[in-house]
């Protein structure tokens, strides 16, 4: 997100008070929104206090929302749980997504790329001792029996093979990575799907 992303996400506006339900308002890690430009691609995430205040503040408009309910002195508001900015933001086509842990599981689903079970740990296809870069191309989620197996060698030559070629996300991916409580709702705008073990996964496969 560039420097006029931030600026819109974080603009000032009127304070509200707490929710109805008589909880404090909750920090940008428990409770959140999902912020989307004006051509409904996913820009960010906020506490669903910040998404409340652009939405009070004209700056963005509200798609979806919690059965929770924010009281001022003169009006009540549902919380947000996705809204989408009025004005379009440019943002650069050169953007690339960190690799980590917690973006390559949420690109893989959390899932072992060799034998489908659960992720444990990350595997760089070309071992960094065979001069594999540490990429997008080149690291998958895998659980630990396949680590071990494959141990510092090749696929090939551990008699393995994956299960899809990995490639460099689009920006949704760092954005469900960030998503320690997402709502249902984020699903489409992210192009994810919500098991019903409670985990998102990738729509393709």
């Amino acid at each position: 997100m560039d420097r006029r992303s931030k600026a819109a996400v974080r603009a000032p506006v009127a304070s509200v008070q707490r929710p109805v339900d008589g909880t404090a308002t909750r920090t940008p890690g428990t409770r959140r929104a999902l912020v989307l430009n004006a051509t409904f691609e996913p820009l960010g995430i906020v506490s669903s206090r910040r998404a409340l205040q652009l939405v009070l503040g004209t700056k963005a408009e509200t798609v979806h929302s919690t059965e929770r309910v924010f009281h001022s002195e003169k009006i009540a508001v549902r919380e947000p749980s996705v809204v989408r900015l009025v004005r379009y933001v440019h943002v650069p086509h050169h953007y690339r997504v960190a690799v980590n842990r917690r973006t390559v599981f949420a690109r893989d689903g959390s899932r072992c790329q060799y034998c489908g079970a659960a992720a444990e740990n990350l595997d760089h296809v070309i071992p960094r001792s065979k001069g594999g870069p540490h990429t997008w191309e080149n690291v998958v989620a895998a659980c630990r029996r396949c680590n071990t197996r494959k141990e510092d060698r090749l696929p090939h030559e551990a008699g393995m093979a994956l299960r899809r070629t990995p490639v460099a996300p689009r920006h949704r991916v760092q954005l469900l990575a960030l998503c320690g409580d997402a709502s249902e709702d984020w699903g489409a705008y992210l192009g994810v799907l919500l098991t019903p073990e409670g985990r998102f996964e990738p729509l393709t496969a």
